[in-house]
């Protein structure tokens, strides 16, 4: 079978760059296990600025726009939203943080994403917030799950869509095929286990394990996101969801007990009656996060007919659109990838 484009992994990185490609004439057929991935359970957050720093999220006024277009246009052809824009209350844990808050204030660069903060012990929302608080924009969510489930039952019912196991060793290079696939590019989405995939593990990534909680409770929520250090997104009045943790050791999704108890001993701090909530859910999975914050894209330098799009990390949601509209281009118009895994070439594959 001859097509354009066979891509391995169905999370957010192989859905939407098969979704852009499709978009844009070219055939593609997705490959995926079925297991549960990272985009799956991830809280899908949009925010575009981050760190005790308080620093904009590298371009994000290119990336947000294109995220928002990306899923309105979603929205359009699957009839629902996908993400869902909501402003973030972030409680500051400090007076030089909420001093760094009000300095990034009034920087014009900012002001589109802050709004002027709140003095300690004030806001509209009855949250303790002993060292102030400030109210972001233009931060949201992205449905993740539900809008995998979408893109998989569209590309199922274009025969672009075959569950199976994919080991790379299988692949055979001249001429490129995998089982019945005679594929012109075989591009690599596989988020973290792409540090067991020959062809490209001599990136470093630097994987990072996340666990996420559901909660309901009795206490109604305001319809905003929180962040008090970790982060909470009201889901209903009376549910939510409060994330996540990080640690690169061990690299498994086996939910654990000190995850839980750290994020309901965070929560406790900011919110006693909260912390009384009902553990509807526990999940964990492993963010494909590279060393140096950015994501890998481009070609095998001696194989070139195989090629990688991954490494978005906690920020998918807010990347992975204008990415894969760039590195379309790349595949279909042999323009220069941004982010090209050629950075490391010299390093592992030296002349």
């Amino acid at each position: 079978m001859p097509i354009d484009f066979l891509i391995i992994g169905q999370g957010l990185a192989g859905s939407l760059l098969a979704w852009e490609l499709s978009q844009r004439g070219a055939s593609i057929l997705i490959v995926d296990n079925g297991a549960e991935n990272a985009s799956q359970i991830a809280a899908g957050l949009v925010n575009p600025i981050t760190g005790m720093r308080w620093v904009k999220s590298s371009d994000v006024d290119s990336l947000l726009p294109a995220a928002k277009r990306c899923y309105q246009q979603l929205a359009a052809v699957f009839g629902q939203d996908f993400y869902l824009e909501k402003p973030m209350l972030r409680v500051m844990r400090s007076d030089v943080e909420f001093r760094q808050a009000q300095k990034r204030r009034q920087d014009v660069a900012y002001q589109a994403y802050l709004d002027e903060p709140y003095l300690p012990g004030t806001n509209p929302y009855e949250f303790p917030t002993p060292y102030g608080s400030v109210l972001q924009q233009q931060t949201g969510y992205l449905l993740t799950r539900v809008l995998l489930t979408c893109l998989k039952d569209f590309f199922i019912a274009r025969n672009s869509y075959r569950l199976a196991d994919f080991h790379p060793e299988a692949i055979a290079l001249n001429p490129l095929r995998w089982q019945d696939v005679t594929p012109k590019r075989i591009i690599f989405c596989e988020g973290y286990q792409a540090i067991h995939n020959p062809w490209f593990s001599w990136l470093p990534f630097q994987a990072a394990k996340g666990e996420i909680l559901t909660l309901s409770h009795q206490q109604a929520l305001p319809d905003v996101l929180l962040n008090y250090g970790n982060w909470l997104i009201p889901l209903a009045r009376q549910q939510s969801r409060i994330g996540a943790t990080f640690s690169h050791e061990p690299l498994d999704t086996v939910p654990t007990a000190t995850a839980r108890t750290q994020l309901l001993s965070g929560l406790a701090a900011f919110s006693p009656d909260l912390a009384q909530a009902e553990v509807t859910a526990h999940h964990a999975n492993v963010r494909p996060c590279t060393l140096d914050k950015q994501p890998f894209l481009g070609f095998h330098p001696t194989h070139p007919q195989l090629a990688i799009f991954n490494g978005f990390g906690a920020k998918g949601s807010l990347q992975i659109p204008w990415y894969s509209q760039r590195f379309a281009d790349t595949l279909l118009h042999n323009s220069p990838p941004p982010a090209t895994i050629q950075r490391h070439y010299a390093t592992h594959f030296p002349t």
